[in-house]
C-alpha cells in the first residue's frame, strides 16, 4: 500500500467505528484491560479492521497492535526481531476519548529491521493527518513541516510530561507543564512549536514510533537520559523527545537528574 491509501485506511476507519462512538460511549462499551487502563469497543474494532487491511498487502509482516499484544503475549518478543513489522495504535489517548476530549488519534508505523520507514498519526476530530517518510520529512494534511526556531536559554526551554516532572523546573528550565495525555497528540504539538521537549515513563512502540520518527525528520532526537538512541525493540522505562539535538542534549541531564536516573 503507498502512503496516501494507508492514511486513507486510518481516515476511514476511524470515520466507520470511532467517530460515531466519540461522546456517545454506552458504560458497556468501556471496560478495563488492567486497573486504570481502559479499552473500548472503539479500539478493538478498529485495530481489528487495521490489521486486517494491513495483512492482506503485506502478509509476511509482523503486526504489532496494542490491544492484540493486550491477550498474545509473544507478540513483542516477536516484534524486536522481525525484519518487516507494522505498529497499530488504534485509539491513541483512549481515555481522553472516553472522557470526551478531542485529543485522540489513530497511529500506525512501518518498520524494516527495528528502524521506522513510514509513520501516520490521524486526529479525527482535530481533522489532522501526519505523515512521515524516512528522509523525505513530514507532512500535515499535505503540506511539509519545517523546523520551528528553539531558545537555546536554559530558563525558556519549555517541556511537557505527564509524569511527575510535571510541573518541576529540573536544572532551571522552564516549569515542565502537563502534556495532551495523548502521545498522538504530543508529538504534533511539539513538532508545531508549543513544547520544546516531551518526556515520558512508557515506551510502548505503538505510542512513540510514528512520532519520533516525525520528530527525526525535522532535526530532533527521541532516546534515554544516558544518550542512547530511541530503539523501538528495546523496552526501557523513561523516553525523552526533544525538537533539537541541542534541546536534546541539554535536557537530558538535568532530567535524569530530577528524577534520580
Amino acid at each position: 500500500m503507498d502512503t496516501d491509501a494507508i492514511l486513507d485506511l486510518l481516515k476511514a476507519t476511524a470515520a466507520e467505528l470511532i467517530t460515531p462512538r466519540f461522546r456517545r460511549l454506552s458504560a458497556d462499551q468501556v471496560m478495563e484491560k488492567q486497573p486504570g487502563d481502559l479499552v473500548t469497543v472503539a479500539d478493538r474494532e478498529s485495530e481489528v479492521a487495521i490489521t486486517h487491511a494491513l495483512r492482506q498487502h503485506y502478509p509476511d509482516a509482523l503486526i504489532l497492535g496494542e490491544e492484540a499484544t493486550a491477550t498474545q503475549a509473544g507478540l513483542l518478543p516477536a516484534f524486536a526481531g522481525a525484519e518487516h513489522a507494522f505498529t497499530i495504535d488504534p485509539v491513541d489517548g483512549t481515555k481522553n476519548f472516553v472522557n470526551g476530549s478531542p485529543d485522540h488519534a489513530v497511529m500506525v508505523a512501518e518498520l524494516r529491521s527495528g528502524q521506522a520507514v513510514r509513520g501516520w498519526i490521524w486526529q479525527p476530530e482535530h481533522q489532522l493527518a501526519y505523515v512521515a517518510e524516512a528522509g523525505a520529512g513530514v507532512y500535515c494534511n499535505g503540506e511539509r513541516l519545517t523546523a520551528q526556531p528553539r531558545s537555546s536559554v536554559t530558563g525558556q526551554i519549555r517541556g511537557a510530561s505527564s509524569t511527575e516532572l510535571h510541573g518541576m523546573s529540573p536544572g532551571g528550565l522552564a516549569e515542565v507543564t502537563d502534556s495532551w495525555w495523548c502521545a498522538g497528540v504530543d508529538y504534533t504539538q511539539m513538532l508545531s512549536g508549543a513544547t520544546d521537549y516531551l518526556f515520558f515513563r512508557r515506551d510502548w512502540p505503538w505510542d512513540h514510533v510514528p512520532g519520533a520518527l516525525m520528530v527525526a525528520e525535522l532535526g530532533g532526537r527521541t532516546g534515554r537520559v544516558d544518550g542512547t538512541r530511541y530503539d523501538p525493540r528495546v523496552r526501557q522505562d523513561w523516553l525523552l523527545s526533544a525538537a533539537s539535538e541541542e534541546v536534546f542534549e541539554q535536557v537530558r541531564g538535568p532530567v535524569g537528574a530530577a528524577l534520580g536516573l
